[in-house]
């Protein structure tokens, strides 16, 4: 019998390629940049994570919200219509909340700064969901409902009572991957890289660009950056 492989190893040589991480620093602070101006909504994005992570119907990582007053509802800025997305998931941020106020350290971060959800230590007091000014984070109510009755995941399902979020793929990134959001984005709108080196391309977009964050007021340091778009897309 063969020695079992891992989902990344399984993908094609070609894939493999297309999606490594690249060059990086001996001690990486990753991070992720969303070009706005790139972004088109087409949603790939968040399909490709619940499928990926094991998601069920119902509750989603990664969403894509549009700016203005009402969802998917084009502004008239002198009198064109336009339109722009904002991907949201977890922000990964330095100074998280919801690290701060879980009871049992079930939210932490990883030695890269990546903020991580241990599921077998969750009680489900949701605490972190209250502290999140993002709304980034799921409770996972009751057993999951799933449009297959194959499992398409490539990790383990979470048990039910727990909270659940975006983890930058961290089973993509051990084996030199970025996150499935950036390999299936079909506009190149997301780039995943090392913050702690000055040559990556994160790093040189968000000085180049002059990237922002949400909700810097708070304090939450966020590793999520996003390129305010530099033309305007009429509808």
């Amino acid at each position: 019998m063969p020695e079992p492989v891992s989902p990344i190893e399984a993908l094609p040589e070609a894939s493999r390629a297309y999606g490594e991480i690249g060059p990086h620093s001996d001690r990486p602070r990753w991070g992720m940049v969303v070009d706005q101006e790139r972004c088109v909504g087409c949603w790939s994005c968040a399909v490709i994570c619940k499928s990926e992570n094991d998601v069920p119907l119902g509750m989603w990582w990664n969403r894509i919200l549009s700016e203005g007053e009402a969802l998917d509802t084009p502004t008239v800025v002198g009198g064109r219509h336009e339109l722009q997305w904002l991907p949201l998931a977890c922000q990964h941020c330095d100074n998280a909340p919801c690290v701060k106020v879980c009871p049992v350290g079930a939210t932490y971060h990883r030695d890269d700064g990546i903020v991580m959800q241990d599921n077998e230590r969750c009680i489900g007091c949701r605490y972190c969901m209250i502290a999140c000014p993002y709304g980034v984070r799921v409770f996972n109510w009751g057993a999951p409902a799933r449009p297959t009755d194959f499992d398409t995941g490539m990790v383990a399902p979470r048990p039910i009572g727990t909270v659940e979020k975006c983890t930058f793929c961290v089973h993509r990134i051990t084996d030199g991957q970025v996150p499935s959001c950036v390999w299936s984005c079909p506009e190149g709108a997301r780039v995943f890289g090392d913050l702690n080196d000055p040559d990556s391309r994160v790093s040189t977009l968000i000085r180049d660009r002059e990237g922002e964050r949400l909700l810097e007021d708070r304090g939450t340091q966020p590793k999520v950056y996003y390129l305010a778009p530099r033309r305007r897309r009429n509808l």
